[in-house]
């Protein structure tokens, strides 16, 4: 498993640790056509979040983010535009308030568009929120054009097959059946909380592909053992605004199903608890939303045990030209170096920040004992050479 760097900002926007969800029921979906055969799909796979590109007109192709912890689909506003549907709300209707993981809200504009298209499945009249993706686009390296949430895929079995970076899409369970283990999520919103257990005790997870962090989890009833920490983590940048985090690595043993995850690095939340794409993407997982199914497939050959959490101690906020330091952690390598809040990264090991996406960068950390960063001061620049160290063992 790749060292997850706590020298970025988790993502931006919507994956803190978790959802983005509407203060109401989420949308119902439109019409969804997949077809007899499955549909097929390559993805990217950015820090342990899978991107579907996919091409219908002349305009793509499209990138979209698969997130199953959001329980809406948000689109950009040029795509939005182009497909907006008849259907959709009059202008003059009031914004909808929508609430981040981490408790803050903010106002999106509703529409509903004509179609979204994944090779050959289609999905017709389906209800969006306008969502500005530059920054996602600016952190994965990738243009996006918009983040799938959950209830999108509501008449279809969606698989999320991280080993072979790919997704799936059927209209139903095979005759045969699906390999894997199956873990019900059974509730009435159609939210995928399935049941894991923390030692001896047990509690409800969300699964939320839309996070690239390991676990999150919320203390109150369960009061969960650190074997290190929590200790300060890395800025977070959320929906309505950053804030710090708290990260450490559990003492107990946390079991999916039959799946035993040993000692797994998890951040400190007051919202749901969750399990993210740091865990996820060493399964193939299989959402079968009309019988309440989730199914595990994981390669035994394939440890789950987590490594150390390596990094400077510093968290950025990406653009092509440079990288603005989000946060620094106290007492870190980053923090003695003198590197502060606000501070703007040109180049690393003497490249260009534009060649580093998040996957170069996170091998980078997970393999460096130091790393050169040149940052911008005045008309010149200035290099500091920083020491990478296991922030959480």
């Amino acid at each position: 498993m790749k060292r997850q760097p706590l020298a970025l900002a988790v993502l931006a926007g919507l994956f803190a640790s978790g959802c983005l969800s509407f203060n109401r029921t989420a949308p119902t979906p439109g019409l969804t056509y997949v077809g007899s055969h499955p549909v097929t799909l390559p993805c990217l796979l950015v820090d342990h979040v899978l991107i579907v590109e996919a091409k219908w007109d002349k305009y793509g192709p499209y990138h979209f983010v698969l997130d199953t912890g959001s329980s809406v689909t948000l689109v950009s506003p040029d795509l939005a535009k182009r497909y907006v549907s008849e259907a959709s709300p009059a202008p003059s209707e009031p914004q909808v308030r929508v609430r981040s993981s981490e408790g803050g809200s903010a106002f999106l504009t509703a529409t509903t568009l004509k179609k979204i298209q994944l090779g050959n499945a289609r999905f017709e009249f389906v209800p969006v929120l306008v969502f500005d993706c530059a920054d996602l686009s600016a952190q994965f390296g990738v243009k996006i054009d918009g983040i799938l949430g959950f209830p999108l895929f509501q008449n279809a079995v969606l698989t999320l097959d991280y080993p072979h970076r790919r997704i799936v899409l059927r209209s139903r369970i095979p005759e045969d059946g699906l390999p894997g283990e199956a873990i019900l999520f059974d509730n009435a919103d159609k939210t995928p909380l399935i049941s894991i257990r923390l030692g001896d005790r047990e509690f409800a997870a969300l699964i939320d592909s839309g996070s690239n962090a390991a676990m999150a989890i919320n203390p109150a009833g369960l009061a969960p053992k650190f074997s290190f920490g929590p200790v300060d983590g890395p800025v977070v940048s959320t929906l309505t605004g950053d804030r710090p985090s708290q990260v450490g690595r559990l003492a107990d043993v946390v079991r999916m199903g039959s799946f035993d995850i040993p000692h797994p690095v998890a951040e400190v939340t007051d919202e749901l608890s969750s399990i993210g794409g740091g865990i996820l993407s060493h399964f193939t997982i299989t959402f079968d939303q009309e019988d309440d199914e989730v199914f595990f497939q994981h390669d035994a050959a394939d440890s789950l045990a987590m490594p150390a959490v390596r990094g400077t101690g510093m968290s950025f906020q990406k653009t092509p030209a440079y990288w603005k330091v989000a946060g620094v952690i106290a007492g870190s390598p980053a923090d003695a170096g003198g590197v502060r809040t606000g501070d703007l990264v040109s180049r690393i090991n003497g490249e260009p920040v534009d060649n580093w996406d998040l996957n170069r960068y996170g091998r980078l950390i997970a393999t460096s004992e130091r790393v050169e960063f040149t940052f911008i001061e005045g008309a010149q620049g200035s290099a500091k050479s920083i020491q990478v160290v296991e922030l959480v063992p």
